[in-house]
């Protein structure tokens, strides 16, 4: 009696049909994020306007943390908080991006996660503007009147979302193993959580917000798989480490190093 599973005819059609097909590679895991993501927004956005769904635990959440908030835990919150502002993260990623490429001497990944990082910003400047949501209340605001953008979505917490995911993914996608993946994954949860959590215990958001940010920023990383890949299909520039889960070559369209 055997243990494994072997996949039926189907299933080994469909595997083997992906792996030898270059532009499903590069299509289909972007393309699934971005469904999700999108998905994601529009039904956190439908409920925001609708004022129903998830939002009935916006007031809530931020009222039980208005009330269990201390000093310690305010003086590290607001320091994340000021990290993943619109002043200090540009200047670390800016400053980031340049190291990596002066060091690595490549610049395709560096140059990728700042085009994500200028245009999730924009997104995000562009939805606060059309959805036009008010912040929370001054009196739950650790500074009361700090915040004057609207409020939906969280603008830090796309930042740090998509910095997160982006350069993850850009880094552990050229060595892929399960070590990678995890750290990867875990250190995203961590990073993304902790800065939407200050953005809630210091009353400047709402829970909704913060979960808005997260999906668009999934959404950010479903273009950005699809045009890294995309890359990694044309050819590689000498220098530029290759990804180990590049598709099968085939006789027609072959990537070459």
């Amino acid at each position: 009696m055997t243990t494994g599973h072997t996949p039926g005819p189907l299933g080994v059609r469909v595997r083997e049909l992906y792996r030898s097909s270059p532009m499903l590679w590069v299509v289909v895991p972007g393309l699934v994020l971005v469904v999700v993501g999108v998905a994601a927004f529009a039904g956190l956005l439908d409920a925001v306007q609708e004022r129903d769904d998830i939002t009935v635990f916006d007031r809530p959440v931020l009222a039980w943390l208005v009330s269990v908030r201390g000093d310690t835990a305010t003086a590290v919150l607001s320091a994340v908080t000021l990290v993943s502002g619109p002043v200090v993260l540009p200047i670390l990623v800016a400053a980031g991006c340049l190291t990596w490429g002066l060091v690595r001497r490549e610049w395709w990944r560096p140059l990728l996660l700042v085009a994500a990082m200028v245009g999730s910003t924009l997104l995000s400047l562009a939805i606060k503007g059309l959805v036009a949501r008010p912040r929370p209340p001054l009196d739950t605001m650790d500074v009361p009147g700090s915040e004057t953008t609207q409020s939906f979505p969280s603008g830090h917490t796309i930042g740090a979302a998509t910095l997160l995911l982006v350069a993850g993914y850009l880094v552990a996608s050229r060595r892929l193993t399960a070590r990678a993946f995890v750290v990867w994954i875990v250190a995203a949860v961590v990073g993304i959580g902790a800065v939407g959590l200050s953005r809630l215990y210091l009353g400047y958001h709402f829970l909704t917000d913060v979960l808005g940010a997260v999906a668009l920023a999934v959404a950010v990383l479903g273009i950005v798989t699809v045009v890294d890949r995309l890359h990694v299909l044309r050819g590689l520039p000498p220098g530029e480490p290759p990804p180990r889960w590049r598709p099968r070559q085939d006789s027609n369209l072959q990537p070459t190093d």
